[in-house]
Formats: structure tokens, sequence, C-alpha cells
């Protein structure tokens, strides 16, 4: 998934922040992965790495993501991605659900 920052006429900026499968897509492009893998083998090649799970930045540990999936091994890029999706939706619609984000929600600014 990804939405479009706010604008503020800084060009550094990127057009899209990606969170979710889309942010952990583009890493797995790089990293050389080879499929099947074991959930172990996704451990090892990413470590302590985090994928931002909403448009805000917070992210979750990849290793917590897949321990949440309750899956061994992945046949593909794609059915790895399809496996992580409802976690992250999952931690996402838990985020946008809290008290304080309501409650901003509230707020006209």
């Amino acid at each position: 998934m990804g939405v479009r920052p706010p604008s503020n006429d800084v060009d550094e900026e990127p057009d899209v922040v990606e969170f979710g499968i889309a942010a952990l897509d583009a890493r797995l492009a790089d990293a050389g992965l080879t499929f099947p893998a074991t959930a172990e083998e996704v451990r090892d090649q990413f470590g302590d790495a985090t994928v931002p799970y909403d448009a805000a930045g917070n992210e979750m540990p990849l290793a917590e993501a897949l321990d949440e999936t309750d899956r061994e091994s992945f046949d593909s890029e794609d059915d790895l991605l399809n496996a992580l999706h409802p976690v992250f939706e999952r931690k996402r619609q838990a985020a946008s659900t809290s008290l304080v984000k309501q409650l901003r929600g509230l707020v006209p600014f």
C-alpha cells in the first residue's frame, strides 16, 4: 500500500510513502532472496529489519510479522507477500482505531 505525503513544496520528498507489503516488495527486489524460501531464510536475509505498516511510519519487525503468519515456507515472492498482507493490515487497522488517532480525527486542523 502507499499514499501520497502532504504537499509542502519540498522536492526532496518521495512521491509516495510505501508501507506494508509495498514497502517489503521494494526491499525484496534488492535482497536477492530466492524462492522457495523458508521463514528462517527470510529472517536470516533481513535480520532485525522493520517494515512500516501505515502511512504514519509505524513499523513492526519483519521477524514478528513472519511469526504471525504461522507459515514455515513460501513458494514464491507473491506467496510471501500474500501471507504477510493480513498481518500488516491488522496492525494498520489497530493503529488507526487507537484512542489518540480517533481524537486527532475529531480536531479540524
